[in-house]
């Protein structure tokens, strides 16, 4: 399931960010790649031993966190702590697909990247080009959204980065160890938590409404990993 988060971060928080952001050091994108991404890789990011990296990243982890959506659609069990990367002057990253279990930096916690997520926190008239490029079973989906706004899709799918021929495009970026593992259960809880939650509004907390929450919460019992 590929989701359009709306507002993780009002335009104010975003140019708080941006401010920090905008006064760092960047370094190679490379640093942080395995040797086959390597090769199609060709952006900067913000340094972990930076001293603003911690409380950027614990401020857009928190966001999420706190996003009803996210929550619903992505279940975090883990979250890696976001990074952030920069695109200019050609940037680019080309068809990849992230590795399946990456290392806490931090922690040293071993993970499971079931969901993949960007936070754009440039504004598309920022940059020309940089648009999200990912795959699935229903064909390739570009994505460019505004500030603030993130989207999440599975780790597995194939994506890329379009070069950027002007401007600047700045993100943060993580992945998440998911509650269900599998992504089509998790695309089903999340079909049925939406309908509840449209049907408690039209009709309230009705005999059938907390049947169907019932089963909701069964099925999570059933398909999530603690």
């Amino acid at each position: 399931m590929l989701l359009h988060i709306p507002q993780v971060l009002t335009p104010a928080e975003v140019a708080e960010i941006r401010q920090v952001l905008d006064t760092q050091g960047w370094v190679d994108g490379l640093r942080s790649t395995g040797p086959q991404a390597a090769n199609v890789k060709r952006n900067l990011q913000l340094d972990t031993a930076s001293p603003v990296f911690a409380p950027l990243s614990q401020r857009i982890a928190q966001a999420l966190q706190r996003h009803p959506l996210f929550v619903s659609a992505v279940l975090p069990a883990t979250m890696l702590p976001p990074m952030f990367n920069r695109y200019e002057g050609g940037g680019h990253y080309g068809n990849h697909i992230d590795n399946t279990i990456q290392t806490d930096r931090f922690s040293g916690q071993k993970v499971r990247t079931d969901v993949s997520t960007t936070v754009f926190l440039s504004s598309p008239d920022e940059y020309q080009g940089g648009e999200l490029i990912a795959e699935d079973s229903f064909g390739m989906h570009e994505i460019k959204l505004d500030a603030g706004d993130a989207i999440v899709y599975p780790s597995t799918s194939l994506h890329r980065v379009e070069p950027v021929t002007s401007g600047v495009r700045v993100a943060s970026f993580l992945w998440t160890q998911s509650l269900v593992r599998d992504a089509w259960r998790r695309s089903m809880l999340f079909d049925l938590d939406m309908t509840i939650l449209k049907l408690r509004n039209q009709l309230g907390d009705t005999a059938e409404v907390v049947a169907l929450t019932g089963h909701y919460h069964k099925l999570l019992q059933q398909w999530a990993e603690t």
